[in-house]
């Protein structure tokens, strides 16, 4: 491939991630070190990596195991394809994009030092979903029809794309992250019942994401436009809520 299109899909890719990563980081009234901000959006990034290999495996396995029911129960394959429909975007897409996001916060900051108030919570939790849709971004601008494809062609694609996941998918992440984050927060406040309150988040974000993509790909006009744009827009407001309430809270992060 030439080093051009390389060079495009990179920037195009992380354009999105890096225009909402300054968006949130003008949020934060104590401003974190740039290392750790560089070191979190990049473990999300490599985080991207496993999550794909897992949601490949088990994408197969359960197209394997829709092959055999079909086969041993020919009446009930019917009823199978909005059955695995949800068990594909809710539990392999959605909830395994989720936990590796949380895990890349959870192993590498929840004993740093530098994480000294509910807030810093969230913002890395935003971090970690912006370099997860970095990466994400990059592989589906990619696409060997693109050799096919004049520059101009290749240009006005990736930019279109870029676009589009820039207003959803990338948003999307970045809101399910900061609803994860809020929940930790209150986790870290909430001496005894902390685990409660991040599963619940993790739960909800999950809910959340995979309504958004089961309905984007599965649902018909105009539930495919209408009800993601919904998910969006309601999780934006929850989210500028939440900021400016964590804000307020005055507490050291326990977790």
């Amino acid at each position: 491939m030439e080093s051009y299109k390389i060079l495009l899909y990179i920037v195009f890719g992380t354009l999105p991630s890096l225009t909402w990563l300054f968006y949130y980081l003008q949020k934060d009234l104590h401003p974190e070190p740039k290392k750790m901000i560089l070191k979190i959006f990049l473990l999300g990034a490599i985080a991207t990596i496993p999550t794909l290999f897992i949601q490949i495996w088990l994408s197969e396995s359960l197209n394997a195991f829709q092959y055999l029911a079909v086969f041993y129960s020919p009446g009930i394959a019917p009823y199978l394809p909005p059955i695995f429909g949800i068990i594909k975007w809710f539990f392999i897409i959605a909830l395994t994009e989720e936990l590796l996001k949380f895990a890349m916060v959870r192993l590498a900051f929840f004993n740093d030092g530098q994480m000294d108030e509910p807030l810093d919570l969230m913002l890395y939790m935003v971090v970690s979903a912006l370099g997860f849709a970095a990466v994400e971004n990059m592989l589906y601008i990619f696409s060997p029809v693109n050799n096919m494809l004049s520059l101009d062609q290749i240009i006005k694609t990736t930019i279109t794309i870029s676009f589009i996941r820039f207003v959803g998918a990338t948003f999307l992440h970045t809101l399910c992250s900061a609803l994860v984050g809020y929940f930790l927060a209150l986790s870290s406040l909430k001496n005894g019942h902390g685990a409660r309150f991040t599963l619940f988040g993790i739960f909800l974000a999950t809910l959340l994401h995979g309504l958004y993509n089961f309905s984007i790909m599965t649902l018909s006009a105009p539930f495919n436009f209408l009800l993601p744009i919904g998910i969006l827009i309601g999780l934006a407001v929850f989210m500028v809520y939440d900021f400016d309430e964590i804000k307020k809270i005055k507490g050291i992060c326990k977790i």
